[in-house]
């Protein structure tokens, strides 16, 4: 203790103040509370950094926090002004807790939630797409990788006569490599619309898919049972600034472990486009999700494109230059 620093005589301040911390907030055992240091003029109070950590153990709060006021403002009043803060950080948790639980705040965890369901922080995955349409049919075997958000590399293993053919998306930028011609085709803005190697998906979902929590909105719009399942609705509304082309997405999923069901996808004019259902529902490198994504375009009858994972693998090691133009060339 410093020389400028003194403990005053007949000051009871340090031992009412330290029940008073004790009767608001009991710490568990071995957690020290505070520390009261006076000087000539004002009376320190050193709220100890496990306490902190104590009090707010989800929030990585964990430095000292330090309250001073004049020195000889009495005991009484002393005490009064502990008390009002300890009430204060008493209640705070939970003013924050109620914050992030609100029902917009959980729409958007579910969101998230969702958007990472088949990708993690990387990934590689090997799947069969099916398509149907009124002038033909195609069957697909794809492997495909991702990295975050930003990054994804697909490629066709069969059949041989499209063997090679593969799609980088990077950012907001889409490259095609077609190997009867080993050509490297970047899209244009006007391309992203198109078709996506001839399925229901566009060039714009493969750019959009991974940034719902991103570009919309979300509320929860209905919680309880429906058609004996427990389920949750949530609707998307894009943000004002977003650069999407649905005007609203509706998605249903389980309540139990939000395994989505169903997404409804609307225009501008809040015209049902298609409808994304989601079964097959199975664990995969210890993740629970639906291994089958069916897509039902609703102005053209009898026709789909089908997604089923064969398999999945999440948390392997890849490096940004491997999703390079070098990379998206390789047979």
């Amino acid at each position: 203790m410093s020389q400028k620093t003194r403990i005053p005589k007949k000051n009871h301040a340090p031992n009412i103040l330290q029940t008073t911390v004790k009767a608001f907030i009991p710490p568990p055992a071995g957690v020290s509370t505070l520390q009261i240091v006076f000087s000539k003029s004002y009376a320190y109070l050193f709220f100890r950094k496990e306490f902190i950590r104590y009090l707010y153990p989800s929030r990585g709060y964990c430095t000292e926090s330090l309250l001073f006021f004049p020195n000889g403002v009495g005991t009484k009043k002393v005490s009064l002004l502990i008390s009002s803060l300890l009430i204060y950080l008493l209640f705070l948790p939970f003013q924050a807790a109620m914050g992030q639980e609100g029902p917009d705040s959980r729409a958007r965890q579910i969101l998230a939630k969702i958007d990472d369901l088949w990708r993690a922080d990387s990934s590689s995955s090997r799947l069969v797409m099916r398509v149907q349409t009124q002038h033909y049919s195609r069957t697909v075997e794809l492997e495909a990788w991702s990295l975050g958000k930003e990054k994804s590399l697909v490629r066709i293993l069969f059949p041989k006569k499209e063997q090679g053919t593969a799609t980088l998306k990077s950012g907001n930028s889409i490259y095609t490599y077609l190997p009867k011609t080993d050509r490297t085709i970047r899209l244009t803005s006007g391309m992203m619309g198109g078709s996506w190697m001839g399925s229901h998906f566009t060039n714009d979902d493969l750019v959009k898919e991974s940034r719902l929590s991103d570009d919309y909105d979300p509320s929860i719009t209905y919680e309880g049972v429906r058609n004996g399942l427990s389920i949750i609705e949530f609707t998307l509304s894009p943000k004002a600034d977003a650069p999407v082309v649905w005007g609203k997405i509706t998605t249903t999923i389980l309540s139990e472990n939000h395994i989505p069901i169903e997404s409804l996808y609307y225009d501008e004019d809040m015209v049902l486009e298609r409808t994304i259902k989601y079964d097959q529902v199975q664990e995969m490198d210890g993740r629970l999700l639906p291994a089958r994504l069916h897509v039902l375009p609703s102005d053209k009858e009898g026709e789909f494109t089908e997604l089923v994972y064969k398999e999945i693998t999440f948390g392997i090691d890849l490096d940004e230059s491997f999703f390079s133009l070098l990379q998206l060339r390789r047979k």
